[in-house]
């Protein structure tokens, strides 16, 4: 049986306790790379082994993979995916686009998910059928926006330098078709897709716990989310998600080119 609603939600809860108060007061970063910089926060760490002591608490038999404390069990039926929080850099830079973004896979898909931006107040939650939305705007079910073709197109990236080589070719030629393009949004961005605000995100180099709890908030609202092959998206790679099929398709086109 699935976890409910209330359960995801006892999971943000769990995560924002550790991670809202810790949000623009100088938070100590680590750096976890020798040549670049991966930042990582005490919020990040405390808010996984929350989110992870609840999971194991309620749902011992389950695995997970986290991004902070390693994974468990990835052969189960059922593996949590967890991203304590999804744009450290917005973190520490005092930009409310990060988020918590916790996925449910069964036998590898994924089919619940939750990003949650304690900040806001709004928290986008997918039950495996709908997704929905709750914040300052009330409470209401999700669905992306009809969108005829990229000319019409709002398109996220995180950075366009996260492209490289042929890649960078392919992703500049759709956004030079789109109506408007903006960067560094993080996960927000593919919640703002799923709740119909924008049209398409491109990214690549993502993990599983990059996507996992995105997934099945874009599908189940009616969005397209796989890799820049078509398939699916749950390992991470190179991601494109779009909220129609018109726009998904063209831009497709040109990254398989």
């Amino acid at each position: 049986m699935l976890p409910d609603r209330a359960f995801f939600d006892l999971l943000a809860d769990a995560a924002k306790a550790e991670t809202l108060p810790r949000f623009r007061v100088g938070a100590h970063v680590v750096n976890k790379e020798e040549k670049g910089f991966d930042p990582v926060t005490e919020g990040d760490r405390a808010a996984e082994a929350a989110i992870r002591a609840v999971i194991t608490e309620r749902f011992p038999e389950h695995g997970i993979l986290g991004e902070e404390h390693g994974s468990v069990g990835l052969d189960r039926e059922y593996v949590w995916v967890i991203d304590p929080i999804d744009g450290t850099r917005a973190f520490i830079s005092g930009v409310p686009v990060w988020g918590t973004l916790i996925g449910l896979y069964r036998n590898g898909r994924a089919v619940m998910g939750l990003v949650d931006q304690p900040f806001t107040g709004e928290r986008y939650f997918s039950d495996g059928k709908q997704s929905f939305y709750s914040g300052p705007e009330g409470e209401r079910v999700l669905s992306t926006r009809a969108c005829a073709g990229l000319s019409d197109a709002i398109m996220f990236t995180t950075s366009p330098h996260i492209f490289v080589d042929g890649d960078r070719r392919r992703y500049e030629a759709v956004q030079d078709k789109v109506r408007l393009f903006r960067y560094g949004v993080d996960c927000y961005a593919y919640a703002l897709l799923a709740a119909g605000h924008v049209d398409l995100v491109i990214e690549t180099s993502l993990k599983a716990y990059d996507v996992g709890g995105l997934i099945p908030v874009i599908e189940q609202a009616g969005g397209i989310i796989t890799d820049w092959d078509g398939g699916r998206a749950e390992m991470g790679g190179r991601v494109i998600a779009a909220g129609s099929r018109a726009v998904y398709d063209e831009a497709m086109a040109i990254l398989r080119s």
